[in-house]
């Protein structure tokens, strides 16, 4: 019988994703830029050999992502599609399976762990007053510093998002909380009262001496054991 090596597998996509592809190659093609006017439906159909309404699809498709608008006087201009909010659009902790929301709540772990060299590069007295002030209000609070207390906790490190003066990634864990929360809450176990490895625990106080005089791998150190109960819930339960 003779071979089938050199059949290939017939493409599932549709003629709008065929077209959607093709459009999004002319743009790197040409290198186009956001700003920079695209061909009108009428030439897009022509050059491809296909109806007005499915490049007319096409393009609602690529709108919809922010990326293409048209402009009065000038038909349909390339523009920047803000990456989060797109994302942001399909994040509901209702539609993503298990997996997903774990692979999201250590996503935020590892955000907390890599960006410690960009707040010792940019952190302001007006960033310290910050910190301080959240973490007086625990001190009135009288909060067992040894558990979580999910609004301080949110406040915190939204502070130390905020002090990154990355906006990208400021926005991303905003994004992200409500998945975290949902995690935390509903899919992992209670590990309080938690016993910290070598009885040394990390608290907010702790973590803002750190950043006032400490290094970025000290601070790295410390917020490793600040988070140890998140990463012994997730790996406990997501990796038996």
């Amino acid at each position: 019988m003779a071979s089938l090596d050199n059949l290939k597998p017939l493409s599932s996509l549709t003629l709008v994703d065929r077209v959607e592809l093709r459009i999004k190659d002319y743009i790197k093609e040409n290198r186009l830029t956001v700003g920079d006017a695209i061909p009108k439906e009428m030439e897009f159909a022509e050059a491809l050999g296909v109806s007005r309404t499915v490049v007319r699809e096409a393009l609602l498709r690529l709108r919809a992502i922010g990326m293409v608008d048209s402009k009065k006087h000038r038909g349909m201009v390339l523009t920047q599609p803000d990456l989060i909010a797109n994302l942001g659009k399909v994040l509901d902790s209702n539609m993503l399976s298990k997996d997903t929301l774990k692979e999201i709540f250590e996503l935020r772990l590892i955000l907390e762990m890599g960006m410690a060299d960009f707040l010792f590069a940019r952190i302001t007295d007006t960033d310290f007053e910050a910190l301080e002030r959240i973490v007086a209000e625990e001190q009135t609070q009288n909060q067992d510093a040894t558990v979580f207390a999910m609004e301080l906790e949110v406040a915190f490190h939204g502070t130390l998002y905020g002090i990154s003066k990355n906006e990208t990634l400021y926005r991303f864990q905003d994004m992200l909380l409500p998945v975290f929360r949902y995690v935390h809450e509903t899919m992992l176990p209670d590990l309080y009262p938690y016993d910290y490895s070598g009885d040394a625990f990390v608290s907010h106080a702790d973590l803002l001496d750190l950043l006032k005089k400490g290094d970025p791998e000290k601070f790295r150190q410390g917020m490793r054991r600040h988070l140890e109960p998140h990463f012994e819930r997730v790996l406990q339960t997501f990796d038996k």
